[in-house]
């Protein structure tokens, strides 16, 4: 058996529907049924008739991806999905064969079946040397290094123990990276590191602080519910006030703490709530967020980075020295 991973389209478009429909897929929806498909020449000579201005790099790149998904890919293979709606990443096992589909949009034609295993495993939860295997600018490919399969099962479990011995540089998968993806997670690896515990709380006060408000931040041990009180103005006595609680634990955040933290937001008498967590929430608090739009919204370690690159120049000097940043400009080619 393998691992794949298979994207859910540029910015993750298709990925909600992947998910509550059970399917990976990918995009050239242009392409006609593949099922009759059986050597890779047809595949590329059937893409030339259907994108003639595509250039021969591009072409090659796209046949082999295509390739991969309706003949290599098979049943009982695990894939992987990066998922860009949250810091997370989904996990599932292959249950069927290709299909041409037209129950999903006119932009998810080519499809295989999956029997999703967990969908919200947090992005923390993974080495950083599988992160970027993952961050591969690819909508298919294989990853197989460093007994990945196995690795990525034993996150499944449970079981995963960090790897050591492992660096970036050592890795020279034939793909191109994604950088910028590459530096979020490398990111996310040190705050978790550094800012540990009741630190967390300090590093999500300092980013409020740059956005202007004024805040009170709850001393270490219990804290009634809360662990920031922020409102704006100089005293903080304007409106919006929040009621911030931050949670740096591996496991996600379920609906428990989302609701007490609605019924801490009355105690204070804040309209609105912060709900920082740092191994992200289960996919019942998102639903119930969803639907409280303007009174809550939830941080993951994703949105959390957004924040610290957001805001970095305006944070404390004592969290720049924690975590010191450098902003770099690097050329993007084009095919």
């Amino acid at each position: 058996m393998s691992l794949w991973m298979v994207r859910g389209g540029d910015k993750g478009i298709h990925e909600q529907r992947m998910l509550d429909n059970n399917f990976i897929s990918i995009g050239w929806s242009e392409l006609p049924d593949l099922s009759g498909i059986t050597q890779k020449e047809e595949l590329q000579r059937l893409y030339k008739d259907t994108y003639p201005e595509a250039k021969e790099n591009r072409m090659k790149n796209h046949v082999n991806q295509i390739w991969q998904f309706i003949s290599k890919i098979q049943k009982e293979d695990m894939v992987a999905v990066p998922l860009k709606a949250q810091s997370a990443i989904a996990v599932g096992k292959v249950s069927g064969e290709y299909q041409y589909v037209t129950d999903q949009g006119i932009d998810l034609r080519h499809k295989r079946s999956v029997e999703w295993i967990k969908t919200d495993i947090p992005r923390t939860k993974f080495d950083q040397d599988l992160l970027y295997s993952l961050g591969a600018f690819m909508t298919v490919c294989q990853i197989s290094r460093n007994n990945a399969e196995n690795r990525v099962r034993g996150v499944l479990s449970g079981t995963a123990k960090p790897k050591s011995g492992v660096e970036i540089g050592e890795i020279s998968e034939e793909r191109e990276v994604n950088i910028e993806q590459n530096a979020r997670d490398q990111i996310m690896r040190f705050i978790e590191y550094k800012f540990k515990g009741h630190a967390l709380s300090e590093l999500v006060e300092s980013i409020l602080r740059a956005q202007g408000y004024t805040t009170k931040r709850s001393a270490p041990g219990p804290d009634g519910g809360v662990d920031i009180l922020a409102g704006a103005g100089n005293m903080g006595f304007d409106e919006p006030r929040l009621c911030v609680q931050v949670k740096s634990s591996s496991s996600s955040v379920d609906v428990t703490v989302y609701r007490s933290l609605i019924g801490t937001m009355s105690n204070f008498g804040a309209k609105q709530g912060l709900l920082v967590s740092w191994s992200g929430f289960n996919r019942k608090v998102i639903e119930e967020a969803n639907k409280k739009y303007f009174d809550i919204r939830l941080w993951d370690s994703g949105d959390l980075i957004d924040e610290v690159i957001k805001n970095y120049g305006n944070l404390s000097e004592n969290i720049q020295a924690l975590l010191p940043l450098k902003k770099i400009w690097v050329l993007v080619e084009e095919d």
